[in-house]
């Protein structure tokens, strides 16, 4: 599927939640680095499974449980395309990007860690990319190490250096700050780990929908992504591994499907990624990843970007000219993420004050407590654009905020 051009009203058609009103006013939808919204295409290929295919996987040998398990592993295999894999086998299906963090930290981390090991983190994690290497750290005994990041809100990466050595063992990072935007050059931070020997986990939660993701140019060794935030259902994710490292850990759970052999004395498991899928798997969460996938494919990655860069840009412009309006994060490489914050306003109150003007934002401390801290603000206001979003978008949301100050 290709398109020759970007037509934004064509595909704001596409997306349904985007023709209903909320509080009287028509939709803004600005709350994409939480969940996009769902196209009809994904829609109509889940509702096509569960109305024509519906039957268990793997494990049937009538037609539609043949037909189920075809839809489910050429989902795997357009993932792997999409990644750019070595192989389908090396592309695990789990809940999301929190599942996907913790099957590493408790499968590999569990066989590889040790007492005195280290792991480096940074100050622009989510907590999700926190609490499951702070779990396995004081079970093994390991520490912790964080990079600091610049007033800008980017990852230091001379401090990084300084933190490497012989005792790291394992560097989890975000590609693309899901509360600044900021995009990080993770291959020379994946290089510089490989140097001394230590494996880097790659959260992309908030990059896969915006940048080309090439995990074999960017040799990680693990890599993860949500299907939620990349016009995919909920409850579905991503986990790419190495081959290699895949086969060596161990199972995550125990249950049907991810076995070769069982006998009370003892069970041999199957090969990754089965290995790593116990029990019924999210069918048709996956069959609709797919389906997102090809309709990211249709639009391109890259105009997609560069519609989002636009979209940033102006608003960036838009919010900068309201007096008392500060924006946090201002690193050369974004994502289309806005957070900032208000004088004497709380961010609470700015998100509630736009809603009545039918513009959804998110407020809070996007789960990056530590971030937060870093910034000394508690909370901040995030505007995050997706492809649907438009300029009016940009031009409401500006209104809507010169009204919160006019309120204040």
């Amino acid at each position: 599927m290709s398109r020759n051009h970007w037509d934004i009203a064509q595909i704001r058609s596409e997306f349904p939640t985007l023709t209903r009103q909320v509080r009287g006013k028509p939709l803004v939808y600005l709350d994409n680095a939480a969940s996009t919204l769902k196209p009809r295409p994904v829609i109509d290929r889940m509702t096509r499974y569960y109305e024509n295919e519906v039957s268990n996987v793997h494990r049937g040998a009538h037609y539609l449980a043949e037909q189920g398990t075809i839809a489910y592993e050429a989902a795997r295999e357009q993932i792997a395309r999409f990644v750019n894999a070595a192989s389908p086998a090396e592309i695990v299906f789990t809940r999301g990007t929190t599942e996907s963090v913790n099957v590493v930290a408790q499968t590999y981390g569990r066989v590889n860690f040790k007492a005195g090991d280290e792991i480096i983190l940074s100050e622009l994690e989510h907590h999700s990319n926190i609490v499951p290497w702070q779990m396995i750290a004081e079970e093994k005994g390991c520490r912790i190490r964080v990079i600091p990041i610049t007033d800008t809100g980017e990852m230091d990466f001379n401090a990084y250096l300084q933190l490497l050595g012989p005792k790291t063992k394992m560097v989890a990072i975000s590609w693309c700050s899901n509360a600044l935007g900021t995009v990080t050059d993770i291959s020379r931070y994946i290089r510089a780990a490989h140097d001394v020997g230590a494996k880097v986990f790659i959260d992309a939660a908030q990059a896969v929908q915006h940048l080309k993701t090439d995990v074999q140019a960017l040799d990680c060794d693990f890599l993860a992504f949500s299907g939620h935030k990349i016009y995919g259902p909920y409850g579905i994710g991503v986990l790419y591994g190495k081959a290699d490292l895949l086969e060596a850990m161990p199972p995550y759970q125990g249950g049907g499907s991810m076995i070769a052999d069982v006998t009370f004395d003892k069970t041999t498991y199957a090969l990754a990624p089965q290995k790593f899928e116990a029990g019924t798997p999210a069918i048709s969460g996956a069959i609709g990843l797919g389906s997102a996938i090809e309709y990211v494919g249709s639009l391109g990655l890259e105009n997609i970007e560069r519609h989002e860069q636009m979209l940033l840009a102006k608003a960036t412009e838009a919010l900068r000219a309201i007096p008392g309006l500060r924006i946090l994060g201002e690193a050369p490489k974004k994502a289309a993420i806005l957070s900032f914050v208000f004088d004497g306003v709380h961010p609470s109150d700015i998100g509630s004050l736009i809603d009545h003007e039918g513009i959804a934002i998110r407020t809070g401390h996007h789960c990056t407590q530590p971030l937060m801290r870093r910034l000394g603000v508690p909370a901040t206001a995030r505007a995050s654009f997706a492809v649907y979003n438009s300029v009016e978008d940009v031009e409401a949301l500006q209104s809507a905020l010169v009204k919160v100050k006019e309120f204040f």
